[in-house]
């Protein structure tokens, strides 16, 4: 019987030490990161590196640039959404190609922004002029609707 309770003190204390270990390694990865916050979800930490999330937009950011009427395309996503991880890999370079200054504003750690600009599901692109949306498009698409969405709405830099 001690040996079983000593086996499973083991056991418990090895996957505590996993534990600390990993949101250690998660806390020194998010450190000085982009989305200025000091805990990020770990599926945000994952994407850190990633080149396809690099042209991030803070909450601030997005609200000054819609009070001063700018022109604006953001994509909306999550983190853990797979949808957004199957979209983005082509979305980004097809923006950066078609010269889209497209920002991309995480809903996982900003989750104010799902009420804010009426986000229903992700991914989620939408384009606003003088402040205002003027479209949008929902869900996971083929890249020829999004090089559509861009060459119909967005004015190329």
């Amino acid at each position: 019987m001690k040996k079983i309770i000593i086996f499973l003190v083991a056991i418990v204390g090895l996957f505590a030490a996993i534990a600390i270990v990993t949101s250690v390694q998660n806390s020194q990865k998010a450190e000085g990161n982009k989305f200025k916050k000091a805990k990020l979800d770990p599926a945000t930490v994952e994407l850190l590196d990633d080149p396809n999330y690099q042209n991030v937009i803070l909450p601030e950011e997005l609200e000054e640039k819609l009070k001063n009427k700018e022109e604006a395309t953001v994509y909306f996503y999550s983190s853990t959404c797979i949808h957004c991880k199957r979209t983005t890999p082509t979305l980004a370079p097809l923006a950066e190609d078609m010269g889209v200054d497209m920002v991309q504003y995480n809903l996982l750690e900003f989750e104010q922004g799902w009420d804010q600009y009426g986000i229903e599901a992700t991914p989620t692109l939408v384009h606003y002029e003088n402040g205002k949306e003027v479209a949008r498009i929902v869900g996971e698409h083929p890249k020829e609707d999004f090089k559509a969405f861009f060459k119909e709405n967005v004015k190329s830099e």
